[in-house]
C-alpha cells in the first residue's frame, strides 16, 4: 500500500516530478513559487526565468542569497527520422551506461509523449562490440511512431525537451526517498523551508530564495538572478556525492547519507569563501547540527557564478549527499535535508551588518 505523504513529503513530490531541463523551468518554476509564495514578500524572475523570492527582516539589511537551481539533466529532440524514431542531445551530464532501456517522457505543444531509449540489440552484434558499452550517440528514442510524419502529428518536432521518467518513493526505511531531478529539486525545497522558517523570525537581514535556471549547462542562471540581487552573502544549495555504497574509497568520496549537510571546501567552480566556510561550521557546532566538508574537484555548483559577480561574492556551497545522481533516479536522506535548512536558518539569523563586513573584509 502506498504511503501517506506528509505537507514536506508532497512538496518533494510536486518539485521532482515537476519536468524541466535547462531552458525549459517553466513548470518547475510555478511549483515553487506556489510553495514559496506564503513566505515571499514579493517574487520576482530576471529576464532568462529565474525565480527570486525577497523576504526581509530588517530593511536595508545584509541581503543573503540561497539559490537552488529549478533544471535537472536531460535530453533534446534533434531530429526525427523517417521511420519515427527520434534522435536526440543530452542536455546536462549524462553517462551512457546509466540510459539505455530508460523511460523518457518527450514534452510536447500537443501534450506528453512517452518514450524509450533505445539501441542495436546485443544479439546482433559482434563478440568484440558486446564488450564495449553502446555510446550516447547510437542510442535513439522510440515513441512506437511509425513514421516522421506520426511523430509530427503527435507533435514531436526538434527543440523539445526530453525528461527522465520516474515516480516519487518514500523506501521502506521512511528517511530515505527515491525521485528523479534531486539534482536539483531538493536546492529548491531547501529554498522554500528557509524563507518558511523565518517569516515569523526575527532577523537583520533581507533574504533571497533562488530558484535559478540552466545550472546544469553552466551555472547561467545564477550569474544573471546575482546580477539582479546583487548579494553580499551567497549560498548555492544542491546536490553531492554520498561515498557509502559499495566499491568507493573514502579517499574518492567520504560523505554518508544522514551524515549531516556538506560543506564544500572545493570544487571545479570555486575554492570556498574561508571566512564565510568557518562562520558556517561554528554556527554548527554551537548548535550540534551534523555537517560534513567535501571536496568535489570534478563538478561545480551556481556558487561558482555567484561569488564571481559584482565585486565578488562570499559564497559557500552547501550540498546533501546523493546516490545515484545524473541518472533516472536518485537517492537521499531526509534528515541531511532537514538540517541543511536548519543550519541555513541559524546562520542567517546571525549575518547582520557588522558579522558580515568582518567575514567579506577579514
Amino acid at each position: 500500500m502506498a504511503k501517506q505523504l506528509d505537507e514536506t513529503l508532497t512538496m518533494l513530490k510536486e518539485l521532482t516530478d515537476a519536468k524541466g531541463i535547462p531552458g525549459n523551468e517553466r513548470e518547475v518554476r510555478e511549483v515553487m513559487k506556489k510553495y514559496i509564495a506564503p513566505y515571499a514578500d514579493e517574487i520576482t524572475s530576471d529576464s532568462l526565468g529565474s525565480l527570486i523570492a525577497k523576504k526581509v527582516g530588517k530593511e536595508g539589511g545584509p541581503k543573503i542569497m540561497v539559490a537552488g537551481h529549478l533544471d535537472e539533466v536531460g535530453f533534446m529532440v534533434t531530429q526525427i527520422d523517417d521511420k519515427g524514431f527520434l534522435r536526440f542531445q543530452t542536455v546536462g551530464g549524462w553517462w551512457g551506461q546509466v540510459m539505455l532501456a530508460q523511460r523518457v517522457t518527450i514534452v510536447t505543444r500537443k501534450g506528453d509523449v512517452t518514450g524509450i531509449i533505445g539501441s542495436k540489440p546485443p544479439h546482433v552484434l559482434s563478440a568484440e562490440a558486446r564488450k564495449k558499452p553502446i555510446e550516447i550517440k547510437d542510442m535513439f528514442i522510440d515513441i512506437g511512431a511509425s513514421s516522421r510524419e506520426e511523430a509530427q502529428e503527435w507533435g514531436v518536432r526538434p527543440g523539445d525537451m526530453v525528461v527522465p521518467y520516474f515516480e516519487f518513493t518514500v523506501m521502506n526505511n521512511e528517511k530515505m526517498l527515491l525521485a528523479k531531478a534531486w539534482d536539483n529539486r531538493i536546492g529548491c525545497a531547501i529554498a522554500i523551508d528557509v524563507l518558511k522558517q523565518l517569516k515569523d523570525a526575527d532577523h537583520p537581514n533581507e533574504v533571497y530564495g533562488v530558484g535559478a535556471v540552466q545550472e546544469e549547462v553552466g551555472l547561467r542562471g545564477a550569474k544573471t538572478a546575482t546580477y539582479k540581487i546583487q548579494p553580499d552573502i551567497g549560498f548555492a544549495v544542491d546536490v553531492g556525492i554520498a561515498g557509502d555504497t559499495p566499491g568507493i574509497t573514502e579517499k574518492e568520496a567520504m560523505s554518508k547519507m544522514g551524515k549531516g549537510p556538506q560543506v564544500v571546501v572545493y570544487d571545479a567552480s570555486m575554492v570556498a569563501h574561508k571566512g564565510l566556510r568557518d562562520f558556517v561550521t561554528d554556527v554548527a557546532d554551537e548548535l550540534n547540527i551534523p555537517y560534513q566538508f567535501e571536496s568535489i574537484p570534478g563538478g561545480g555548483t551556481d556558487a561558482g557564478s555567484i561569488h564571481l559577480t559584482h565585486n565578488g561574492v562570499p559564497a559557500l556551497a552547501i550540498t546533501i549527499a546523493t546516490r545515484y545522481i545524473h541518472s533516472h533516479a536518485a537517492m537521499l536522506h531526509r534528515d541531511d535535508y532537514e538540517n541543511a535548512v536548519k543550519l541555513i536558518v541559524e546562520v542567517i539569523k546571525r549575518l547582520d551588518r557588522e558579522t558580515v563586513d568582518k567575514i567579506t573584509f577579514e
